[in-house]
């Protein structure tokens, strides 16, 4: 036994976050925590590193034995410095493991370090991610760039926090197998994920949470393929099948994007990163975006909200060509175009209540008093599931799948034309995720429903949408209907794609 929680229990405010929890790490296994987002799985992974909450009671007793814990983090933006380049703190890191050998082969042995803990790490063109600032990573390079650090301490455990969050189907794969083999090499894995076909295939014992207790404990094969507790088989439950719009209902072209070429600068030069020819969206619509991690997804879709300016080519809305930069749009386009980001905690300012940060969108972009902008608020946030006091309290006492719908009232609050929904269910568990696309689902069914812009790697996500568009290289490879997509795909890298997702059922059918 490399580590032992015994009894721990993690309070603030009087609210239990972790009620006696135990559990044993041995090395060389993998142990999956899973659970609700806000059943205590991060917190409990955290205790291993001495980390808890400010102002926490802790009572109970975890105890590391003579090693190292690396962690990687659910959202890796917040541990990367947005003033360095990534390889900067890499070969810091690198440097230090070295440092006992003669100085003619530090810098040799450092670079190797690097090169490996990048290649582990599943980081492809590791050259040109390492002259990049994070904010010009995507979600999932960033989180594999925190794999490669934790990697380079040489830790005996690793609390690996949702690593496979925001990655498409092909790099998960890769990434299972690099954490097996992480484990092959006698390293403890500590797996907190939501995605149960990744701890089906890693986990050697699961403990299932909720409301900060292990309702049920064993042998993976046996919580997964026989589970006892009833909050288990939810958990289980297949993913969602109803289509998000009546694609029968799509109105008229509503947003169009023709001889579109985004760039990144990268050690001083503008490195064109995606190019689209032309693709449309009609009022009422859902199109799914997919593709691999790096692949374009999210420049395009910050390209649509005015986010990203670094650009060539056309993006009109009813005809009107929308100005590149948001700080040149008008209040109206602001409105008619919405952004929910993937890290819906980094979105919302810490200090400050839910309700006034949603309210805020009415003041600012529909010129509504602010007391009928509260009350608006309120009525939206209920409407998504949040009620009463919570959305009184400030985003770090809300859970990631209740942020998230923060985050959706929010952009609705704005009216919008158009919503771009970037990977808005990862890191969220099975029963949040289906709630959350239920609700998205329910919102498109209205009569005045915005046209949606779906950003995901999950292709059970991408499902329900009408159409689905495949970027690869930061190009658009394949579109067509998601019946077509996924249950006929074309291009190479389109079944590729298919196949390692291990989908377990047709697209929907309409």
């Amino acid at each position: 036994m490399i580590a032992a929680v015994t009894g721990l229990t993690v309070e603030v405010d009087g609210r239990a976050l972790v009620d006696r929890v135990s559990l044993r790490i041995r090395p060389g296994t993998v142990t999956a925590l899973v659970g609700a987002s806000g059943s205590g799985k991060t917190t409990t992974g955290l205790a291993l590193l001495g980390a808890f909450p400010a102002g926490a009671r802790v009572t109970g007793e975890v105890t590391v034995h003579g090693t190292r814990v690396g962690h990687v983090p659910q959202h890796p933006a917040a541990v990367l410095n947005p003033a360095r380049r990534a390889g900067a703190l890499l070969r810091d890191m690198a440097r230090q493991q070295v440092r006992d050998l003669p100085r003619s082969r530090r810098r040799a042995a450092a670079r190797q370090r690097v090169a490996r803990a990048l290649a582990d790490a599943q980081l492809d063109d590791a050259g040109k991610l390492l002259s990049r600032y994070p904010h010009q990573l995507s979600g999932g390079q960033q989180q594999r760039l925190v794999l490669a650090q934790a990697l380079l301490l040489g830790a005996g455990i690793i609390v690996a926090d949702e690593p496979t969050t925001g990655q498409d189907a092909l790099t998960t794969r890769r990434i299972v197998e690099q954490l097996a083999a992480v484990a092959g090499r006698g390293i403890a894995v500590l797996l907190l994920s939501h995605d149960l076909d990744v701890v089906r295939a890693l986990a050697d014992e699961v403990l299932v949470m909720r409301g900060g207790r292990v309702v049920e404990q064993g042998p993976a094969y046996r919580v997964l393929d026989a589970p006892a507790d009833p909050w288990t088989k939810e958990l289980l439950a297949e993913p969602r099948t109803l289509p998000y719009a009546d694609s029968g209902q799509a109105g008229t072209e509503l947003l169009t994007v023709e001889g579109l070429t985004a760039r990144h600068r990268t050690g001083g030069a503008r490195v064109p990163v995606l190019s689209v020819d032309r693709l449309t969206l009609r009022s009422g619509e859902c199109l799914a975006l997919v593709g691999r991690s790096g692949s374009g997804k999210t420049t395009l879709g910050r390209c649509l909200a005015g986010l990203h300016r670094d650009h060539t080519g056309r993006i009109t809305l009813d005809g009107t060509e929308l100005p590149r930069s948001l700080r040149d749009r008008s209040r109206a386009q602001l409105a008619a175009v919405q952004y929910v980001f993937q890290d819906a905690r980094a979105a919302f300012d810490e200090h400050r209540p839910v309700l006034d940060q949603v309210a805020r969108t009415a003041v600012r972009l529909r010129g509504a008093e602010p007391r009928e902008a509260v009350a608006r608020a309120r009525r939206v946030l209920t409407d998504l599931g949040l009620a009463g006091e919570l959305v009184r309290r400030r985003p770090g006492l809300l859970s990631g799948g209740e942020l998230q719908r923060a985050a959706l009232a929010r952009a609705l609050l704005a009216e919008p034309r158009v919503i771009v929904c970037d990977e808005i269910t990862s890191g969220l568990d099975p029963v949040t995720r289906r709630s959350l696309l239920d609700l998205l689902g329910a919102l498109m069914s209205r009569q005045d429903a915005p046209a949606v812009v779906l950003i995901t790697h999950d292709l059970d996500t991408a499902a329900p949408a009408d159409r689905v568009a495949v970027l690869d290289g930061g190009a658009v490879v394949e579109e067509g209907t998601s019946e077509q997509i996924l249950n006929a795909p074309r291009h190479p890298f389109t079944v590729a794609l298919v196949g390692a997702s291990g989908r377990r059922g047709a697209a929907v059918r309409r």
